[in-house]
C-alpha cells in the first residue's frame, strides 16, 4: 500500500496544462525555473500564455497583478522560499490588497530541497501568508490532491498559494477523490486520537494510525489541505468527540498548522494539542527522511505521542 510515488509538483505540471488548453485566460508567469517547478511544457505548448520574467521575484508579483486586473488568471511560479518571502511585500500591497485573482505555485515547500540546504528550505511560507487578508493558503498530500487542488485554485476567485514538493510522495488518493478548498479530507475516522495533517506529513499521519490500531488505539485522520480558511467545523468535530488532537506539518511549529488548529481550540477553551513539526530551527544540507526525524517528524513519534496522550 502506497507503494506508488510521484511528486506534488508533477501534478501541478501536468493540471496547469491541462487548464491553459480550456482556458485561454490561464496564464503562467515563470521565475526562470521552469524545469524545478514542472512548467516547461506549458512554455512549450502555449508559449502566448506564458512569460518569463527571468530571475526577478518581486517582478513576476507585479505582472501577474497587472495581468489579473486584464482579466487573466495568471500563475507566479517559483520556489516556496522566494514566492512566499522574496515576493511577500509584493503579495501584500499589489496581489492581496486589491484583491486580485493571482495564483503563487511554488515547489520545493518545507524541507523536501533536503540537500540544497536551510536557505531553500521554506519553513515559515504557509504561517507568513495565511495572516494577510484575502490570501487562500493550500498544500496538497499527493500527485492526485495537487492536480485537484490547483484546478479548484483556478475556479475561485482571489489571491491562492500552492504549495508543492520537490521530492515524490507516495499516492493516497484515488483519481475519484472530491476536494473542496477550505474543506479538510477525513481519511481515517476514530475515537481515541485525532492526527490533522497537511502535504507530505499527511502519509505519517496514515502510517502511524495503522501502528496505533496495532496497540489498541483509534486514530482519526483529517488531511486539513487548506489552512487557510481553515475547516474550522472539523477541528471542533475532533474537540467534541475525542477531545486529544495531534497536528503534523513540515513547517515551523510557530504560525503554520498547528498554531491554527490551537487557535481553535484555546477558542473553544477545551482539548488538547500536541504540535508536530519544525521545531523553531532552521534545517540543514541532509537527505529529506533525516531532517523530518531531527524535527520528531516520524511515524515513531506520532505513536510515541499518541501513546502518552491515551495513558
Amino acid at each position: 500500500m502506497y507503494d506508488k510515488k510521484i511528486a506534488t509538483r508533477d501534478g501541478f505540471g501536468e493540471m496547469i496544462v491541462e487548464l491553459g488548453r480550456k482556458n485561454k485566460s490561464i496564464c503562467v508567469v515563470d521565475v526562470d525555473i521552469g524545469k524545478s517547478c514542472k512548467t516547461t511544457i506549458f512554455a512549450k505548448e502555449l508559449p502566448a500564455q506564458h512569460i518569463n520574467v527571468g530571475i526577478a521575484e518581486q517582478c513576476g508579483a507585479g505582472v501577474a497583478a497587472g495581468m489579473a486586473t486584464c482579466g487573466k488568471i495568471p500563475f507566479v511560479v517559483t520556489y516556496a522560499v522566494f514566492g512566499s518571502l522574496r515576493m511577500c511585500e509584493m503579495i501584500r500591497q499589489e496581489i492581496c490588497y486589491p484583491n486580485l485573482n493571482v495564483k503563487i505555485a511554488c515547489s520545493h515547500g518545507g524541507v523536501t530541497p533536503a540537500n540544497d540546504g536551510a536557505s531553500h528550505q521554506s519553513i515559515e511560507d504557509m504561517g507568513v501568508l495565511r495572516t494577510i487578508p484575502n490570501m487562500t493558503v493550500v498544500m496538497p498530500a499527493d500527485y492526485v490532491a495537487a492536480k485537484k487542488l490547483v484546478e479548484k485554485s483556478a475556479e475561485m476567485y482571489g489571491p491562492c498559494y500552492l504549495r508543492f514538493t520537490r521530492d515524490a510522495l507516495s499516492v493516497i488518493y484515488d483519481e475519484n477523490a472530491t476536494f473542496e478548498i477550505g474543506k479538510a479530507n477525513l481519511l481515517k475516522d476514530g475515537k481515541d486520537v485525532a492526527i490533522i495533517a497537511n502535504g507530505d506529513t499527511v502519509i505519517i499521519g496514515l502510517k502511524a494510525a495503522e501502528e496505533l490500531a496495532k496497540i489498541g488505539i483509534n486514530a482519526r485522520v483529517v488531511d486539513m489541505h487548506t489552512i487557510k480558511p481553515l475547516d474550522v467545523d472539523i477541528v471542533n468535530n475532533c474537540i467534541n468527540e475525542i477531545g486529544k488532537i495531534i497536528t503534523i506539518e513540515d513547517h515551523n511549529i510557530l504560525n503554520g498548522l498547528g498554531s491554527a488548529v490551537s487557535e481553535v481550540v484555546a477558542e473553544r477553551g477545551k482539548g488538547m494539542v500536541k504540535r508536530v513539526g519544525i521545531k523553531d530551527q532552521f534545517g540543514e544540507s541532509a537527505p529529506y527522511e533525516r531532517l523530518l526525524a531531527m524535527n520528531g517528524i516520524t511515524v515513531e513519534d506520532l505513536v510515541e505521542i499518541a501513546t502518552q496522550m491515551n495513558k
